[in-house]
């Protein structure tokens, strides 16, 4: 039977005693790892979340699949019943794939010139500045660098080659992936003659409790305040969050967006990849931005929005873009038109 990455096996019955559920077949039957529905194989489990891959539910070679009640007659295995079989997925793959913490210690290669809790890990080629203050718990992996007066909270990790400049804080249990650059000058330059005249960005960054920051993300830290990162926020690779932005809690930002400096962006909002945010918006809690739209103004109510041209054939694409250009022309003449349709209508 294949086994996890962390040679963990639990039993359905366990799992279910840990998550609650109801289990349909063998209670006793060892499961070491979560897979789809297709790539699963004995001791594995699947989900099924959403109904465009039912029909591959019939020739699972899972040894167990979790959905929803009303399909459970159409699984070839046992089951895992729950109302929600991709919040369940995920809190089972984290008991199959627990976090790998590292042993406590700090290696001969790092630089440590402040006074941190004999719980935390440094690793080799890291750098912790003056005045650092990290919380029971913290790792800092090799080759991270952690500037002065930087604050981070208990059971952070802070993965290899990030850097967070001086003076931010992060709250407890973040996850800061590798190449993220925390803090670093915010895009602040003053016309002058000419030339652009650099203007110090003083504030810092502020990143809350639970939040996720992915690999080579940039946060900038404020021109005067703070830029702000809510409790509960994850964010993907390559993001870029400008100087004094303000993200609400529990918000998700997928791979490749932009949000210009001094957008405010309520809580629980969701931005697909590669969306842009111009500067001095502000956006409702709730939102949801799909992926590739650029968002220009204020959204002043939650709710789902796109700004995309749809996809079509190079040429199709071309005559559409060439008729779009004329739009101004035609409504002007449509408005002659209904004019001399309504003179015409008086008169008679």
């Amino acid at each position: 039977m294949p086994k996890g990455a962390s040679g963990v096996v639990w039993t359905l019955a366990a799992i279910v005693d840990r998550l609650g559920g109801e289990v349909r077949g063998d209670v006793d039957l060892p499961i070491a790892q979560v897979n789809t529905l297709q790539g699963a194989r004995e001791g594995q489990i699947a989900f099924l979340a959403n109904p465009k891959y039912r029909k591959h539910l019939a020739e699972t070679q899972a040894s167990a699949v979790i959905l929803t009640p009303d399909l459970a007659d159409d699984a070839p295995c046992a089951t895992i019943l729950t109302p929600k079989p991709y919040v369940y997925y995920a809190r089972v793959a984290a008991l199959l794939n627990p976090v790998q913490r590292l042993g406590a210690g700090v290696h001969a290669q790092a630089v440590v010139e402040s006074e941190i809790p004999a719980s935390c890990h440094v690793g080799p080629g890291a750098w912790i500045g003056p005045g650092v203050t990290l919380g029971e718990g913290v790792e800092i992996r090799a080759n991270v660098s952690i500037g002065a007066g930087v604050f981070i909270g208990a059971d952070s990790i802070i993965h290899s080659g990030a850097v967070i400049y001086p003076g931010c804080h992060v709250g407890e249990r973040a996850i800061i992936h590798s190449g993220a650059v925390i803090g670093a000058d915010g895009f602040g330059f003053a016309p002058e003659a000419g030339q652009w005249l650099k203007i110090p960005q003083i504030g810092g960054v502020v990143i809350g409790d639970d939040v996720e920051i992915g690999a080579n993300t940039s946060i900038d830290r404020g021109a005067l305040e703070d830029t702000q990162i809510g409790d509960g926020c994850k964010l993907d690779n390559q993001i870029q969050i400008g100087h004094n932005c303000v993200i609400g809690e529990h918000t998700v930002i997928a791979g490749c967006v932009g949000i210009a400096g001094s957008t405010r962006i309520g809580h629980h909002c969701a931005l697909g990849g590669a969306a842009m945010i111009l500067g001095h918006l502000e956006i409702a809690p709730g939102t949801e931005i799909s992926p590739g739209t650029m968002v220009m103004k204020n959204i002043t109510k939650g709710g789902k929005y796109t700004a995309l041209y749809p996809l079509d054939s190079h040429e199709k694409w071309l005559h559409n873009a060439a008729q779009l250009k004329h739009l101004g022309q035609l409504a002007q003449r449509v408005s002659e038109l209904e004019k001399k349709l309504q003179e015409l209508e008086t008169k008679s």
